[in-house]
């Protein structure tokens, strides 16, 4: 996977690839009357054949009827949260390819038609707009350390990954969508959508796109420090559903190991006077013992069940088409 800046030489080119694709925008939104209006403008002006879907997510504001006046097709969400958005964008938009993109008007909708007709092109299944920016207020310091410290934690468990996990720009394949589970709430979600195409092995790549400021008066609805402590638990969570055997065996050795430096005083003491005068810290060597062999035969267990799941979601993933199979 490499990355690269999108350019509007390729457009002749995209207009070839995504003809007779069914194109699908989504713009989950809570909140963003300033800039609803302008995002659909922008996607209508460089994708005019796709249709644009605005799910808004409780929105206090008047974004849903500036969305319907600029054309978009709009659904009302009402459980709150981003992934709750995201799980109701999949299952009910029927498309070939679908462009999500925040609703704050911070991501360069010029770029879509290239990042779409890479995705077919060379069959994709994820492409994710790594965001790159001068401006200090687009991205802050905070935002960005947490996204590198959370992608390394997701490389470090699953392996490959991509430079921006957290970006809200990304393109994806009708076989991602119809497989993908969408099981978290809130912001936590993109890592989900990493993971899966990390667990299923999916063909996926990354281009740099650049990422301006919110317009004034626009607020962020991502708190760094909540919403960074929510990814991470959806971190170790993902390691003990997708990484079983490696994430129960962790603890199994924890527990061998304190066991045995608990116990060797206790032997060396028995060899010498023949006596075990620690009976509770034996005891206690014991218990260790035992709960260590428990947890990892739970991840032999469930790293069976597992894999037996993983096939379930590659067959299912599986009977849908790649874009690249939909050229007109």
């Amino acid at each position: 996977m490499h990355t690269f800046e999108a350019s509007s030489g390729l457009v002749p080119l995209a207009a070839s690839l995504l003809a007779g694709q069914r194109i699908a925008i989504l713009l989950p939104c809570y909140n963003e009357a300033l800039t609803v209006a302008t995002i659909i403008d922008d996607f209508n002006k460089y994708l005019p054949q796709a249709e644009v879907y605005v799910f808004d997510n409780n929105s206090s504001d008047n974004t849903a009827s500036l969305a319907r006046a600029a054309g978009a097709i709009v659904r009302a969400v009402p459980l709150q949260g981003k992934g709750e958005v995201i799980r109701r964008m999949f299952a009910d938009v029927e498309a070939d390819i679908y462009i999500m993109v925040d609703g704050d008007d911070t991501y360069d909708a010029s770029v879509a038609p290239q990042l779409a007709a890479r995705l077919v092109e060379e069959g994709l299944d994820m492409l994710v707009g790594t965001r790159v920016t001068d401006e200090q207020a687009a991205y802050r310091f905070g935002h960005r350390f947490g996204n590198q410290m959370l992608t390394g934690c997701v490389a470090a468990l699953f392996g490959h990954t991509f430079t921006d996990m957290l970006s809200g720009y990304r393109v994806f394949s009708r076989r991602y969508v119809k497989s993908f589970p969408a099981h978290s709430a809130g912001f936590e979600t993109e890592t989900e959508l990493t993971v899966h195409a990390l667990e299923l092995r999916m063909p996926v790549a990354e281009v740099a796109t650049r990422y301006k400021s919110r317009p004034e008066g626009s607020l962020s609805k991502l708190d760094t420090y909540r919403d960074g402590w929510r990814i991470l638990r959806m971190i170790v969570r993902l390691f003990k559903a997708e990484r079983p055997l490696l994430f129960f065996s962790i603890g199994a050795v924890a527990c061998m190991l304190l066991a045995l430096l608990l116990a060797v005083p206790l032997v060396q003491t028995y060899l010498t006077t023949g006596l075990v005068p620690r009976q509770p810290t034996a005891i206690l060597c014991t218990a260790l013992a035992l709960f260590g062999t428990i947890l990892l035969s739970c991840g032999l267990v469930l790293d069976t069940v597992t894999k037996g799941r993983i096939e379930q979601k590659r067959l299912a993933y599986l009977t849908v088409a790649a874009p690249s199979a939909r050229r007109g």
